[in-house]
């Protein structure tokens, strides 16, 4: 066996103490870890790149009481924020192993596996009116990497989307990409300087398009699985879960396919699950989400989270919870300018919040503040649809000053791609154009007469600065992807300028969020409670600490790889026979 490199050689019957199932953000780190304290770790991955869904993602994890908040936060304040998001349905032990090892799980990734983290102390909680709730700093974006310290392994980590990225080429951080899209002041020297980066690399562009500098969700996974290649950690791609094994009553082992054959590989110590949720598996979701659901609408890679791994926990007798909810977000359609007869799915994280647009159901109403979080979008079209039978799919209404100015999904600004350079059958397919609101309308099915009166009403909105239905741009998470220079709400503008476009919105999302039950301890339980003895579960296979809220950024990248972190340890101390709080104490000095 050899751990060099992404194509390293696994046989029949061989042996490690963990084996860590899923090569994200949660499994990596998970991988990391065991290997500093001691641990031999066979990491394998489904798909031919590393990085999962973490990899195509902003990359910020939400670190409550993170070094750089300092006397700002604190362990009452985050349990109480954590106690109001989740109302409840997530033990409290469990709570507390995440807000006191999620800081722990940064020092040492920083320290030991050379990847630094930043709070962003502008980008506040979700939920700014709940107790414990802060204005800024619990989220931390990863410092950008330079991709050639991977070695060959740079060419098997999962890119990012073009979309992205500045010009489907460079790579931006999430800091820089606010700075650009909302104008911020000194927006056009950061422009300029990732451009001058980028184009004066030319011994890189000489080799490749694709950017050295790993930001966002590359960044955090190129510098884990950086990691794992300076530590010789055996890695494999293209092999995929079938099932577990077991001996006397204890998880022993896995079953996996690779290049066509099967083969199982044992496990010493443990199996730590961290495949990912269900989300790119129609059955399940017909089974288990609310409906109407589709597959397509997700905008994780395709094909993978398939639910292999929480299907191997059912089969080992592991119990199940939030299996009805996902990590919501609302998506578009967009062909694929590049491959033809292909159609990507793009997140609409921040533009449902900009002024100058509107997003109605098929009765043409409002429904919801639109600048809420993405994962509260969700929820609130999943209650109308059960309310109305009329909100899958709803419309984003907005007029020609929104176009020019603002990213729609997968639309650039008018100003830098107007509409003469989109393809013209995206038009009145992806995107609808009209010369007034009736027409536009008539064109998506809508009734013009509720539609001009919501959009009247919003026009109201925008001279008064009060959205008197539903407080769009009263709170601070609003207005931090607002626009400053619109007033007196820098949420609401006019929607008033021919023409008119509309864009169907789905009931899309960044993975499911229900699977395998575990404990504080990440250990998988049966139905009674109990811990399957040694199988642990990480991240989107295994029921997540936030239920079914979203508390800040990061919420998804932030358990996967604390509770990862404490699966490593644990499995330590019962192999070392040290109390797993020693070992969390000692991350400074793994």
């Amino acid at each position: 066996m050899t751990g060099g490199t992404a194509s390293a050689s696994i046989a029949d019957g061989a042996a490690f103490d963990v084996i860590v199932v899923g090569a994200g953000a949660g499994g990596m780190l998970a991988a990391n870890r065991a290997h500093d304290l001691g641990l031999s770790v066979l990491l394998i991955e489904k798909s031919d790149r590393f990085g999962g869904t973490s990899a195509v993602s902003g990359g910020a994890i939400w670190v409550p009481c993170n070094e750089d908040l300092g006397a700002k936060d604190n362990r009452g304040q985050a349990l109480d924020y954590l106690r109001a998001c989740t109302k409840g349905a997530v033990p409290e032990e469990k709570l507390a192993a995440y807000v006191d090892n999620a800081a722990p799980m940064v020092r040492y990734t920083a320290e030991k596996v050379g990847l630094g983290f930043k709070a962003v102390m502008e980008y506040p909680d979700y939920y700014p009116d709940r107790p414990g709730a802060l204005p800024g700093g619990r989220t931390m974006d990863p410092d950008a990497v330079d991709g050639t310290e991977l070695g060959e392994d740079y060419y098997y980590l999962r890119e990012p989307y073009a979309l992205m990225r500045l010009f489907g080429r460079i790579s931006l951080t999430v800091s820089e990409a606010r700075a650009i899209t909302t104008k911020k002041s000194g927006w056009p020297f950061v422009l300029m300087k990732l451009m001058a980066a980028y184009f004066t690399d030319i011994s890189w562009r000489l080799k490749t398009k694709r950017d050295r500098r790993l930001s966002m969700g590359n960044a955090l996974t190129g510098g884990l699985l950086r990691g794992l290649v300076r530590r010789g950690v055996t890695r494999v791609i293209n092999t995929r879960l079938i099932g577990l094994t077991q001996e006397d009553g204890r998880v022993a082992g896995v079953r996996i396919s690779r290049d066509g054959r099967e083969m199982t590989v044992k496990a010493r110590r443990a199996v730590v699950l961290a495949a990912g949720g269900f989300e790119r598996n129609q059955s399940m979701r017909d089974e288990h989400l609310p409906k109407p659901t589709s597959e397509t609408w997700s905008v994780t890679p395709f094909p993978n989270n398939t639910g292999d791994a929480i299907s191997a926990g059912r089969e080992v007798g592991a119990a199940l919870e939030f299996m009805d909810l996902a990590w919501w977000a609302p998506t578009m359609r967009l062909p694929s300018r590049h491959t033809p007869n292909t159609e990507t799915r793009v997140g609409m994280f921040m533009e449902r919040g900009w002024p100058g647009s509107v997003i109605v159901n098929q009765l043409g109403r409002r429904f919801v503040n639109e600048a809420i979080s993405y994962n509260d979008f969700g929820y609130a079209m999943i209650a109308e649809h059960q309310r109305t039978g009329a909100c899958s799919p709803c419309w984003m209404v907005f007029d020609a000053t929104f176009r020019r100015k603002y990213v729609v999904g997968g639309l650039m600004p008018g100003m830098m791609e107007p509409d003469r350079s989109l393809p013209p059958e995206w038009f009145d397919n992806v995107i609808y154009r009209a010369d007034t609101i009736g027409e536009l309308a008539a064109k998506v099915g809508l009734p013009a007469a509720a539609l001009s009166e919501t959009v009247a009403a919003m026009n109201g909105y925008a001279r008064t600065g009060k959205d008197t239905e539903f407080g769009r741009g009263d709170n601070v998470y609003d207005r931090y992807f607002g626009d400053r220079f619109v007033t007196p709400n820098p949420c609401l503008g006019p929607i008033e300028k021919a023409p008119f476009y509309a864009v169907r919105v789905d009931l899309g999302d960044i993975g499911t969020k229900g699977g395998l039950k575990v404990d504080a301890r990440a250990r998988v339980l049966d139905e009674a409670g109990t811990p399957i003895a040694g199988l642990y579960a990480i991240g989107n296979c295994s029921g997540s600490v936030m239920a079914e809220s979203y508390p800040g950024a990061g919420s998804t990248l932030g358990p996967a790889m604390t509770f990862g972190y404490i699966a490593a340890n644990d499995i330590a101390a019962a192999t070392t026979n040290r109390p797993a709080e020693d070992l969390m104490r000692d991350a400074a000095g793994a």
